[in-house]
């Protein structure tokens, strides 16, 4: 039986030579090709501008590390309910932490986390930015300025806060599913 991708009901087309090696590499380091990925097969330019989008916030030159990016998208998704991304990126603050506490603690409530300052201002940002964008204001982001992110950083945040908005939404929308190893990941 294949695993439950999206409710809906897309045709994959033939992947190009490019994506399949792609999928090798996810093969390579994940163990797996993220359905997350195998859902935007059915158009080749739309996985393009997910992955470009993807792995510019996320693994692109930044004053975030990966850990942090990765806690914004836990945090959100917590917000959100987003099953897909709480699975996946939970897992990931787990690995990247080395911490599987941490990953439980952002996945049901960040506050609870042992945070530095750092984080925590970044996560109150985010989740703000989450639930209500248009109250957003210079003191939010001074707020984080106080704790040494810079205005590039600010950005960053924002903008990784954002892109799992719309993950989120998207994800839920087609009652996308996590690949099953991501449970058992850093546990």
């Amino acid at each position: 039986m294949s695993e439950k991708i999206t409710a809906l009901d897309l045709p994959a087309q033939e992947l190009s030579e490019s994506t399949q090696r792609y999928f090798q590499v996810c093969r390579e380091k994940l163990g797996m090709v993220p359905n997350v990925l195998q859902a935007y097969t059915f158009d080749e330019a739309k996985l393009a501008a997910f992955t470009g989008m993807y792995n510019d916030l996320m693994l692109g030159d930044s004053g975030l590390s990966k850990l942090e990016r990765e806690m914004i998208g836990v945090v959100v998704s917590s917000i959100n309910k987003c099953y897909y991304c709480l699975t996946a990126h939970g897992a990931a603050v787990r690995t990247l932490s080395g911490n599987p506490e941490l990953g439980e603690q952002l996945v049901m409530n960040f506050r609870v986390a042992d945070l530095d300052d750092r984080q925590r201002a970044m996560l109150e940002f985010s989740e703000k930015l989450t639930e209500s964008p248009a109250k957003m204001e210079e003191s939010d982001r001074q707020s984080l300025r106080e704790v040494g992110f810079t205005d590039r950083d600010i950005w960053d945040i924002a903008s990784t806060a954002a892109f799992y908005n719309m993950t989120n939404r998207v994800a839920s929308a087609v009652d996308m599913r996590p690949n099953a190893e991501y449970s058992s990941q850093a546990r």
